[in-house]
């Protein structure tokens, strides 16, 4: 009969006793943050997308955290989703490749027309400093304007200096 008149009271020590021990295995399934208006913030889901990972004070521990699976489609509607969306990943695919073969066209095309620039510079260059060199090499006068604006006869020093960077001309436009 002992046992009787104390069984409301052990009954509500154990209940109380189970209550505070599964508390903390509860709370440890929230989140923590605090929102961009500074409020902290507690809830059973995760911080909305954008919070930054320093604005997260706590996170569930991984054995109590809820793990929330998408649903499961029928097979037939799976199986009709999966090959519509390995067509559209191929179409995309086949356009993303045309794309970028267009591109690279695109960019050949330009290189090979500046190439052509600049072949047909230097060979207009070259023909230049071909004639050049010719009417040094025939003696026939040549005259400069120097820094001041008179002109000037080239002597056999400046004759000699020409001719040098005419040769330097032809072998860099001539090839």
């Amino acid at each position: 009969m002992k046992s009787a008149r104390y069984a409301p009271h052990v009954l509500a020590l154990i209940l109380s006793a189970s209550a505070v021990l599964c508390t903390p295995a509860l709370a440890s399934g929230q989140w923590k943050w605090r929102d961009a208006n500074g409020s902290i913030q507690y809830s059973d889901r995760p911080p909305p997308q954008g919070t930054p990972e320093s604005a997260i004070l706590a996170k569930p521990r991984a054995s109590t955290a809820r793990i929330v699976t998408p649903p499961v489609e029928s097979s037939s509607a799976a199986a009709t989703g999966s090959r519509s969306s390995l067509q559209t990943g191929k179409a995309s695919e086949n356009e993303l490749d045309a794309k970028r073969r267009k591109d690279e066209e695109e960019e050949r095309a330009k290189q090979q027309a500046e190439d052509a620039k600049q072949a047909k510079e230097r060979a207009e260059n070259c023909e230049r400093a071909k004639i050049y060199q010719r009417n040094l090499n025939d003696g026939i006068r040549i005259s400069r304007t120097n820094a001041k604006g008179e002109r000037e006869i080239l002597d056999d020093t400046g004759r000699a200096e020409e001719m040098r960077r005419a040769q330097d001309a032809i072998r860099a436009n001539c090839k």
